[in-house]
């Protein structure tokens, strides 16, 4: 909290280059600062949100266009027409929001998951619960869409995730938090 490492500011951009770390952290700070309870989302939770009820590979249907989404439109999805390639963050709200009033939960930047990270979903909790068994070095980093820096040559799916070190600084968002209400 009080500094903002991204490349790209403004008031209403999401803050990226962040480690995983740094987002565990600002949950933390953000925590101590309300006297209430945040977190990063599992992968689960991500999704679902995400999803918004749907089944279509993203939430407003079969294909994605730089109309929908913040990303590289040099490189279409599926049937979708080539499009725009802004190469920064885009003003969150620019975009239409899903089903559950959520923006940008495809393209713009990237996000961290709570669950460390593994190869398949083999042995996953099936509560919707973090997946804490595994990798203690890395944690599950949402790809959803082309990031500034260029990490990625195509517009990609909810679904996609890799391994990166916790700690290492990258174009990255948590516009997700989790809020626990007290049982």
């Amino acid at each position: 909290m009080g500094n903002n490492p991204s490349r790209f500011k403004g008031e209403k951009r999401p803050v990226e280059r962040v480690s995983w770390k740094d987002a565990v952290e600002f949950c933390q700070k953000l925590s101590a600062l309300t006297g209430e309870t945040y977190r990063l989302p599992s992968e689960a939770e991500w999704e679902y949100a995400c999803r918004a009820g749907t089944t279509t590979p993203f939430y407003f249907g079969k294909t994605i266009t730089s109309d929908l989404v913040n990303y590289d439109g040099n490189y279409p999805y599926g049937s979708g027409p080539k499009g725009t390639y802004r190469k920064e963050t885009t003003e969150v709200g620019q975009f239409p929001p899903n089903a559950f009033g959520l923006y940008d939960m495809h393209g713009n930047v990237q996000e961290w998951c709570a669950d460390t990270y593994h190869d398949s979903y083999q042995g996953a909790p099936t509560d919707g619960s973090v997946w804490e068994k595994g990798e203690k070095t890395s944690a599950s980093w949402r790809f959803v869409g082309q990031p500034p820096r260029r990490l990625l040559v195509r517009p990609l799916r909810q679904e996609r995730r890799c391994r990166f070190p916790c700690g290492v600084g990258c174009a990255t968002l948590i516009p997700l938090l989790f809020f626990e209400q007290p049982s």
